[in-house]
């Protein structure tokens, strides 16, 4: 009885490691401009925190190409739970326009709440602070 609970045991632990580390939270795209994303990234150090990417596509050759990256909040300044949760985007709001305006606010923890909003402007397929 205690080798076959040993046994279920192991495998459980080898399908915690295999699980994924990186979540896709958000998305949007705008026209045929742009294709903004936002994906939660699991902290190698510690299983708890995270970070958050948000990424700029532009259409190049008919497919989606990224033409720029940055992080939002601190590396690893964010709780895996909450990201990857119901509810983890509280303001994900972008315009088809050109600069084309990006507001991010996302979910510390359920008892803290959400973040205060982060402005960034997408201008020519690049990512600034707005």
């Amino acid at each position: 009885m205690v080798a076959v609970l040993g046994a279920a045991g192991a495998g459980a632990s080898n399908a915690d490691t295999a699980a994924p580390q990186t979540r896709q939270i958000a998305s949007s795209v705008l026209g045929s401009d742009y294709k903004v994303t936002l994906t939660a990234l699991r902290s190698a150090e510690d299983q708890y925190a995270a970070s958050v990417r948000l990424q700029v596509y532009t259409q190049s050759g008919g497919a989606w190409k990224e033409s720029d990256r940055v992080t939002v909040g601190d590396v690893d300044g964010w709780f895996w739970y909450p990201l990857t949760g119901s509810g983890a985007v509280c303001e994900f709001s972008t315009a088809s326009t050109e600069p084309a305006p990006l507001t991010v606010s996302l979910l510390i923890t359920p008892s803290i709440g959400c973040s205060e909003p982060t402005h960034y402007v997408v201008k020519q397929g690049r990512v600034y602070a707005g």
